[in-house]
């Protein structure tokens, strides 16, 4: 739970250099594991796997969110499969948003459960049993896409237009769990999720064009009457990049009187969050949170932090509703 080192995102300098043997062994390793993979669980249904290529957050969670609603509002039943990162559970469980914690299960999986039903499981072809015991017409995978363990109907990357594939090395070196070029080849479909300008400095910073089929996206603010606009906030978000939760805020019109960024997933305890409320009340501030911090708090600041939903928006559904019928999920 630390967070992506600066000059992953930066021009390649000494650090970079100095690392790259190591991330072409990362990367070789990734290629040989989905080589050599010798069982691969087949579900009954089919399975759509939101990944990456990129090393922590791009926007699968809001991906997997906005999936599963689509296909529920065209009446399908889904199920998530997810490996339930920073969750202690050992075997396959199906999540229960009454019983379990973000300890338990991982913060993510408890927050799309409140969309439709999840299962956690660190083994994935487990975890397909127990998803196919909920009956689902669809599985959607959230992240394990160079996991060999589960076939995929349906590949999509998601990419984080404003960061891109960073210096285009492989971990350690950089930011990739495999090469972009090799990632690329093996997806159905590439979301590129950001605004609109961030979305064409991406496609320009490209050695050469997309070749897979790619479609813009967008995450936005949900709006639930919530007036942002001279609210004296303190924000603190445990994300990949934290940092854009602050900008959203601010483009909200908010006050932002204080900030503090945590690692991605970090837990929430109850020294820190004392801490955290301490801050907040000595600048007279709301204390305020993304969604996926939220269901890490500790009951007793539930009621005391505010957090600010946002949704991934795509407006032309079209490239993945033809792959979805050649699935029979028309």
């Amino acid at each position: 739970m630390i967070r992506a080192p600066k000059f992953w995102y930066q021009p390649r300098g000494v650090m970079a250099f100095g690392l790259w043997p190591l991330g072409w062994v990362y990367g070789a390793a990734t290629a040989w594991r989905l080589r050599r993979a010798s069982h691969v669980a087949r579900a009954i249904c089919p399975v759509v796997c939101i990944g990456n290529i990129n090393a922590g957050g791009s926007g699968k969670t809001p991906t997997t969110i906005a999936m599963a609603e689509h296909l529920q509002r065209r009446g399908w039943r889904v199920v998530v499969l997810s490996r339930g990162y920073g969750g202690s559970v050992k075997t396959p469980v199906l999540v229960n948003p009454r019983e379990h914690t973000a300890g338990h299960v991982g913060d993510e999986p408890l927050l799309i459960s409140a969309f439709c039903p999840v299962v956690v499981s660190a083994d994935r072809a487990l975890g397909v049993e127990l998803a196919l015991m909920n009956n689902p017409d669809v599985i959607l995978m959230d992240d394990g896409f160079q996991s060999p363990a589960v076939y995929k109907d349906f590949s999509i990357v998601v990419v984080d237009a404003a960061f891109g594939f960073g210096n285009g090395l492989c971990i350690p070196a950089g930011p990739l769990r495999e090469p972009s070029s090799k990632g690329l080849m093996r997806a159905d479909l590439c979301i590129i999720i950001g605004s609109e300008v961030e979305q064409k400095s991406f496609k320009a910073s490209l050695l050469s064009p997309l070749t897979v089929p790619h479609i813009d996206a967008e995450i936005k603010p949900l709006h639930t009457g919530m007036l942002w606009d001279g609210v004296a906030v303190f924000a603190f978000a445990g994300i990949a990049h934290p940092e854009k939760f602050f900008a959203t805020l601010r483009g909200l019109g908010a006050n932002i009187l204080g900030y503090e960024a945590l690692s991605d997933h970090e837990p929430l305890s109850p020294t820190l969050m004392k801490r955290l409320a301490a801050k907040a009340k000595s600048l007279n501030a709301q204390l305020v949170c993304t969604e996926k911090d939220a269901a890490r708090l500790p009951a007793e600041y539930r009621l005391d932090v505010l957090a600010l939903p946002v949704r991934l928006e795509i407006k032309d559904w079209t490239k993945i509703n033809t792959k979805l019928a050649d699935l029979g999920l028309s």
